[in-house]
């Protein structure tokens, strides 16, 4: 079962090879690999596979100011609302990712999910969204 933060699965469609440090940069090829087998998944608002060489991950919790933890618990959070999905929901890989992309497509969605995103201009999904 692969734990996956909500506004992740806009992020691993983004990657292009950049991150906090070259060993978050290694495991997110690796979550890529993982991604193709489309592994059954749960969905979540907390430290996931992704996080797990983020700097800010301290014991599979997110160190960042309060404010800032808050903001991304807030982007999984909306995705999960505008996906219409539970917190916990279980279900394959590329089946949510595919939901994402059906359903966020507008720019009201997307400015709401990722207008404050740190990745934003670096992100290819973000950056191939119809504005």
């Amino acid at each position: 079962m692969l734990n996956f933060r909500a506004h992740h699965l806009l992020c691993v469609q983004g990657f292009q090879g950049y991150g906090y440090n070259e060993e978050f940069t290694k495991n997110m090829i690796e979550v890529l690999k993982n991604i193709d087998r489309n592994p059954e998944s749960k969905i979540i608002t907390e430290c996931d596979i992704i996080c797990t060489y983020c700097p800010h991950n301290i014991n599979g919790i997110c160190s960042q100011t309060v404010a800032s933890t808050k903001k991304i618990k807030k982007m999984d959070l909306i995705v999960l609302n505008k996906l219409k999905l539970k917190e916990g929901v279980k279900g394959r890989i590329k089946e949510f990712i595919s939901l994402a992309n059906s359903t966020l497509k507008n720019l009201s969605d997307i400015q709401e999910v990722c207008g404050n995103c740190n990745w934003q201009k670096k992100c290819l999904w973000f950056l191939s969204r119809d504005k």
